[in-house]
């Protein structure tokens, strides 16, 4: 294989297998006022969840999604669907305590059944099955902290024990497994979902980006060419563009990658990630007659990209070696907003807030951690009490758990701001390949310029229309990315991905000598 670090553009195309096997969506834009009893901001695995358990529950809903059904963080999952989070229970028994890890599992446990009951019930055809899951290592160092996670797990009344005979084509020296687990073509489960919300007096709106959110009574939802009216609202858009609740500040982005290599063996029936460093993330799945499996991993905080194109490089190299790759199809990278005190926040956006809700934080296991938040908020609103929430609430306060590292996230932050804002840049003269981009001065301004294939370039600002940070040029992506929030954008400027809601600004038409 090409090594990762020679500049050579990464194996497979740059798109999510999930997102390109699963056929496209065309629901309309919403183009006029209206008014239903719930809005939901986002059409992931979160919006429309909730949005279908408050439609069966007899609310009309309206959801808004900014591009299509799928495209966004849960397009681009590992497709688990399973309550082992690597060595979850460990740290959240430490840092919250047994009663707290146990919810936790609970919860995650019946978001694995409910999303088997909605695949029945809905007669969803998104290649639903049972598999068990591991937590495997390679090392002795970590096998005690294995067993003892296993141990941990069974009593908190999970199905989990510890086992040395792991379905691996390599040596490891045991694993935590789950039995029951399922895994799931995650954006075929979102367009069964939007097509059971739409319809009887629900709507699923799509390329419609919400602009503003007011609490009120009703409360608003207002986007470019309409505003829909609702007594509650429930913002699921991974990082809230709202800054009702500070959520950009108590949670961080971080950055996942994701390789799928065609093999010539069938499916296995278990899915693995590994406790050792640098983790890795196993699945194996058919689609249309093809075996693949997914090797993911690289994952970093967004303000410490390094080299994505290595990244990438070195996932392939492990799904050739280990798992007997024979190509590599696709590849894809995705951004999870990561709580503070390792808990998702699932309630009232601010504790002001009336009838705003927010889920967010969703810690990398978006499938069942997005259905638990759905369930609470479902609930919630319908006016049920649930047995989740206290434990998931937004607006707890566990300084114990969160305080040093609110500290530390943040100083990351900011300490990526002035990087951005003090790097010094050449004004010009700048030789750019096609395919690249980088982010100049001209006319005193941060620029960023990218040179298509083809030779044309185009020049946008490079201020984050978030925060004001400045965004950096992914090309392996092939997206300007923001270091302090996560927000990306294609190269000619639209956001790909908040907290932003407005596309990056235009740039200068004058361009410096050597770039034109």
């Amino acid at each position: 294989m090409t090594p990762a670090s020679d500049g050579a553009r990464p194996e497979g195309k740059p798109v999510s297998l999930w997102t390109v096997t699963a056929g496209t969506t065309d629901y309309p834009a919403l183009r006029e006022d209206m008014e239903v009893d719930v809005a939901v901001i986002g059409a992931g695995i979160a919006g429309l969840t909730a949005a279908l358990a408050l439609k069966r529950a007899g609310r009309t809903v309206a959801v808004i999604e900014a591009a299509r059904v799928g495209t966004g963080v849960t397009g681009h999952t590992t497709g688990k669907v399973t309550s082992l989070h690597r060595l979850a229970y460990t740290g959240l028994a430490r840092s919250h305590g047994t009663d707290t890890a146990r919810t936790y599992g609970q919860a995650n446990q019946a978001a694995i059944e409910h999303i088997a009951h909605v695949v029945a019930g809905e007669g969803i055809d998104c290649d639903f099955r049972r598999v068990a899951n591991y937590t495997y290592t390679e090392s002795d160092n970590a096998l005690g902290l294995v067993r003892a996670e296993a141990n941990l797990a069974a009593q908190l009344g999970l199905p989990s024990t510890f086992t040395t005979d792991v379905p691996l084509p390599f040596a490891v020296k045991g694993a935590v497994r789950f039995d029951g687990q399922a895994q799931i073509h995650s954006v075929k489960y979102l367009q069964g979902l939007a097509r059971a919300v739409n319809g009887e007096g629900s709507f699923v709106f799509e390329q419609t980006r919400a602009q503003r959110v007011h609490d009120g009574t009703p409360g608003a939802v207002v986007t470019e060419h309409g505003t829909v009216h609702a007594r509650d609202i429930v913002v699921a858009t991974n990082v809230p563009f709202d800054a009702r609740g500070l959520f950009y500040l108590r949670c961080h982005p971080h950055r996942s990658y994701i390789v799928a290599g065609r093999v010539d063996t069938p499916p296995l029936d278990a899915t693995f990630i590994s406790a050792d460093e640098p983790m890795r993330s196993i699945l194996t799945l058919n689609v249309g007659g093809t075996s693949y499996v997914l090797a993911g991993g690289e994952g970093h905080r967004v303000s410490e990209a390094g080299d994505t194109r290595g990244r990438y490089g070195r996932l392939a190299a492990f799904a050739h070696d280990r798992l007997d790759a024979t190509q590599v199809d696709y590849r894809w990278s995705t951004q999870d907003a990561m709580p503070l005190d390792g808990m998702p926040y699932v309630g009232l956006a601010s504790p002001f807030a009336k009838h705003v809700y927010v889920i967010t934080g969703l810690r990398k296991w978006g499938l069942t951690n997005g259905t638990v938040a759905a369930l609470i908020l479902a609930d919630t609103i319908n006016g049920q009490k649930n047995p989740w929430a206290r434990v998931f609430n937004s607006n707890r306060i566990t300084p114990l758990a969160s305080a040093s590292r609110f500290v530390r996230e943040n100083t990351k932050t900011f300490t990526a701001i002035l990087t951005g804002k003090l790097a010094s840049r050449r004004p010009g003269h700048e030789i750019l390949a096609p395919g690249t981009g980088t982010v100049i001065k001209i006319g005193g301004q941060d620029t960023a310029v990218y040179k298509d294939e083809e030779g044309q370039v185009r020049t946008l600002s490079a201020t984050c229309t978030h925060l004001g940070c400045t965004v950096g040029f992914n090309p392996s992506d092939t997206t300007w990315d923001c270091p302090c929030h996560g927000s990306r954008y294609a190269t000619d400027g639209t956001v790909i991905q908040g907290p932003a809601t407005k596309n990056l600004a235009p740039g200068p038409s004058r361009l410096p000598e050597g770039l034109a």
